[in-house]
């Protein structure tokens, strides 16, 4: 083969590579555009699912908080019924005693 064809050959060949090249970095360009898009959107939707989970665990917080905060009213207010029951119990005592001691001091000052 005469030497002006080879030389044609490499240059068509070394032609071809470098359209191969820039073809596959153009193609790694698109790859690692993708890529980097497909990672924000997993990045966007793991955020979300995090504030998702972030505010149901605060609403479930606010009602075991709201729960045991009605538990402690509910106690309260049980306890309340039963000191005063327990008062009006000893009402007609109580009057007794006093009327015990004043009789006593009406009758130490006569």
């Amino acid at each position: 083969m005469p030497r002006p064809e080879v030389l044609d050959q490499i240059q068509t060949a070394e032609d071809e590579a470098d359209e191969i090249v820039a073809e596959a970095e153009a193609e790694r360009d698109d790859r690692i555009a993708d890529a980097r898009e497909r990672a924000a959107e997993i990045r966007e939707e793991a955020e979300a699912e995090a504030r998702e989970l972030k505010e149901q665990r605060l609403a479930d917080a606010r009602e075991e908080i709201e729960d045991e905060r009605e538990a402690i009213l509910e106690e309260g207010r049980q306890k309340r019924e039963r000191l005063a029951a327990e008062a009006s119990e000893r009402e007609d005592d109580a009057v007794e005693f006093v009327l015990d001691l004043f009789e006593e001091a009406v009758h130490a000052q006569t």
